[in-house]
């Protein structure tokens, strides 16, 4: 049976990502997230041009609520069941952000958010959705909002397929399996570890706040010493700013990414459960299809609706394939900017403590001349 062009579900193979012009990242298009000052409500105004056909106006300005985000994205995986649709952040707990209401929790959501569209408007057949288009450009969406709610209830039902035991995956979409398996792991490792290593700079730093003003009550009492016990007190409260600065780059960019990556892999999980249950789908058919065929040895012709399921496997096939890559070279980029910046932050880090304590040294070899000139009269 030969697969024809598959018709069913749009396939990622449309065009080359470097010949489409997206709405958000095209050299004349200029996209603005900005949080508003309704902090509890978490508004966030986009504001943007384009030059892409299918928007009605060049210059859109909307303002968009969580639940706005969360209804785009139970679009798209309702109309493209078969691609890889990028995670939003969790509405309420992010790691290394305990307030949810504080100005760095809206900052830190306002980056995950831009990040979203970002990745939505580099795909290229996601950034062609119509829903993408309305979430953009639509003055209001609540109106829409009512049917994400019924699309999530039958999310848990919509790729059953009837009990049937899908005979084994191709190797190709095991290793995708083993690999996601293996990644969270490891995650869930660093994680786990950056959380103690953020606790531990935070006990570090509490004590650092109350050694430097110590020395600078003794200070007050030791007239000979005064310079350098003040230096010493500077010194700790230097280190101090130093290390919030540390905690709160690794709070604010490391630990988001890596919740990102993990939300991104349960993405991941679920397409790729979406293509066995389409592939058992089809195996189921192509059985029943042979056992009509042993009924009625005079009929040799494959029925349709088992090509259009053959059509359905290699589509979804395509489609992974093409967002697996995609999202693997994403996932380099990512990372080599994330440890980059995690180690400029450390060099940072460490290069500000040791000036601190080298602005001490010459407040301590300034005692020593007098010292000497005291003994020998």
């Amino acid at each position: 049976m030969s697969a024809g062009t598959p018709k069913s579900l749009a396939s990622s193979g449309q065009k080359p990502i470097q010949e489409i012009c997206h709405p958000l990242g095209a050299e004349e298009t200029a996209s603005v997230l900005t949080p508003s000052p309704d902090v509890g409500n978490t508004i966030t105004s986009i504001g943007g041009k384009t030059t892409r056909v299918e928007f009605d106006l060049p210059e859109y300005s909307v303002r968009r609520r969580y639940q706005d985000f969360d209804w785009l994205r139970t679009k798209l995986e309702d109309t493209q069941p078969t691609h890889l649709i990028p995670p939003l952040p969790e509405k309420f707990v992010m790691k290394g952000v305990v307030d949810r209401f504080s100005e760095e929790f809206v900052e830190t959501r306002r980056k995950a958010l831009d990040k979203f569209l970002k990745r939505v408007a580099d795909h290229p057949v996601l950034s062609f959705n119509e829903h993408f288009n309305a979430f953009l450009s639509a003055k209001d969406l609540n109106k829409r909002l009512g049917l994400a709610l019924l699309s999530k209830m039958g999310e848990s039902v919509k790729y059953v397929t009837g009990g049937y035991k899908l005979r084994g995956r191709p190797v190709e979409f095991s290793a995708m399996g083993d690999y996601l398996d293996m990644f969270t792991q490891k995650l869930g490792t660093i994680d786990r570890i950056a959380q103690r290593i953020i606790k531990e700079q935070s006990e570090y730093q509490v004590e650092l706040r109350e050694y430097g003003p110590v020395y600078t009550t003794w200070a007050l009492s030791e007239a000979e010493l005064q310079g350098p016990l003040e230096g010493v007190a500077s010194c700790m409260a230097n280190c101090s700013s130093a290390l919030d600065e540390l905690t709160q780059d690794m709070s604010e960019d490391f630990l988001p990414v890596l919740r990102e990556y993990v939300l991104y892999i349960e993405s991941m999980k679920i397409v790729l459960k979406k293509r066995d249950n389409i592939q058992a789908e089809y195996e189921a058919k192509l059985e029943a299809a042979a056992f009509r065929k042993e009924e009625k040895a005079s009929c040799t012709q494959v029925p349709t609706d088992v090509e259009k399921c053959h059509d359905r496997v290699e589509c979804c096939n395509a489609d992974l394939k093409s967002d697996w890559d995609r999202w693997q070279n994403n996932k380099r980029q990512d990372f080599r900017q994330l440890l980059t910046g995690m180690a400029d932050h450390n060099i940072q880090y460490y290069e500000k403590c040791l000036a601190a304590w080298e602005s001490v040294i010459p407040l301590l070899r300034d005692k020593q001349p007098q010292e000497t000139e005291t003994e020998e009269d």
